[in-house]
């Protein structure tokens, strides 16, 4: 069965990817971003030319365009709108997204209370998606309080369950798991085919698998932390490391050393087969053996067990960027990417419609301000104008009085400065 991507590698990686005919129920907390899941899993499927079918009961269609931004759309994106007639009750403020520009990829749903109609609309969209479409339901919860009965979120979660399976298809559901009893999670668990939980304990994040039908990994089913990076999921296991991973480090290390494996064992008398195996760990060197292969590889056998993995010092990884933030105000982050005698480089992120202030743009020296993504305003020696992304500006003597996200999706621009 070939396998099927979310998005998030970290995660695909825990729970041995999607399959087809999933379904993927979210128990969530909140303020646990059961979001960024979404949004990764939304791209994605996007990105591979799916169909994606999108209900919504607890966000306005602008605010979900919005979040989805400028994503790869390949495949064909339908959002089926049970908000706006539903807990927007018919608001003006959501219902003018329905004038003379309204997009055409969201169908709005009448009387969502009316959960014949909403089969209805959803039966004609299944029509025409076929195997391997995508499904998004972005609240069970808010499904719950539209219908006012547990029993029906229920029966029309078994019927449409099994039927998402039967077409090929893999669909998220979001609960908020507060607002709903025991015996409604129990039985939910008991038809899907994969529970994933969220919770946020003493300001951390973790996710834990609570059912994982045909996966044989259990570490899955313990809990892991995760973080929120920019647009990024990062999952960090908290299983133990091996107290004494030698394959990995001395692979590691004769690399470093632009040795091959035929070249270490020569060194040390041992055959290339048994280099491999060791650094495979399905072998483990005798102590004569490990001194021999220290003594070639030119290193102590206190850094051999030094469990830090090594890195060329030339390269900055995003998350040693994204770490520790140099600025932070109201919509606004800058990460510094390098600090090099008179140069030095900084990645400001800026979310939809906040504004960034001067004190982060250096007044003095040579400034090259670089758009990699979204669209900015920018207002230099009083001329506006707005710059998207591949777009820059070179400053030497000017000075930017205003940088604005002009909205969609965050802002990234890339400042570099030299005095």
């Amino acid at each position: 069965m070939s396998k099927i991507y979310s998005g998030i590698t970290d995660l695909d990686n825990l729970k041995d990817s999607l399959y087809v005919g999933d379904n993927v129920v979210w128990e969530v907390e909140a303020g646990t971003a059961p979001e960024a899941f979404v949004l990764s899993f939304l791209r994605q499927s996007l990105s591979e030319g799916r169909k994606v079918i999108y209900i919504s009961f607890n966000q306005s269609p602008q605010t979900i365009l919005q979040k989805i931004g400028d994503a790869d759309l390949r495949g064909e994106f339908v959002l089926l709108d049970c908000f706006t007639s539903g807990k927007g009750k018919n608001d003006p403020v959501f219902a003018r997204f329905y004038g003379s520009r309204h997009d055409s990829r969201v169908r709005k749903v009448g009387d969502p209370r009316d959960i014949d109609q909403f089969i209805s609309l959803l039966a004609s969209l299944e029509e025409g998606t076929g195997d391997g479409g995508r499904y998004v339901f972005d609240s069970l919860t808010g499904m719950q309080d539209l219908w006012g009965d547990e029993q029906k979120t229920y029966k029309f979660f078994t019927y449409l369950c099994p039927l998402l399976y039967d077409f090929g298809t893999v669909a998220y559901w979001i609960l908020e798991k507060d607002a709903h009893s025991q015996k409604f999670k129990a039985n939910l668990r008991h038809i899907t085919q994969v529970v994933l939980e969220l919770y946020k304990r003493k300001e951390r994040l973790w996710i834990k698998a609570l059912k994982l039908d045909g996966r044989p990994n259990r570490q899955a089913f313990k809990p892991h932390t995760y973080e929120i990076v920019g647009d990024n999921v990062l999952i960090t296991s908290i299983k133990r490391e091996p107290a004494f991973d030698i394959g990995r480090r001395m692979r590691e290390l004769r690399m470093r050393m632009g040795m091959s494996q035929k070249e270490l064992a020569e060194k040390v008398g041992l055959t290339p087969s048994f280099i491999s195996q060791m650094e495979n760990d399905q072998i483990t060197p005798s102590l004569g053996s490990f001194l021999q292969i220290c003594d070639a590889l030119g290193v102590s056998i206190s850094e051999t067990l030094d469990r830090k993995p090594i890195e060329a010092d030339w390269i900055i990884r995003k998350r040693t960027i994204y770490a520790s933030p140099i600025h932070e105000e109201a919509g606004v982050k800058g990460f510094r990417i390098a600090q090099n005698g008179t140069m030095s480089g900084t990645l400001i992120v800026i979310e939809p419609y906040a504004l960034c202030k001067q004190t982060l743009i250096p007044s003095e020296g040579k400034r090259l301000l670089y758009v990699m993504r979204g669209d900015v305003a920018v207002v230099v020696n009083g001329r506006r104008d707005t710059l998207r992304p591949g777009d820059s500006i070179f400053l030497t003597h000017e000075s930017a009085s205003l940088i604005q996200n002009e909205g969609g999706d965050s802002a990234e621009i890339l400042l570099l400065n030299s005095r």
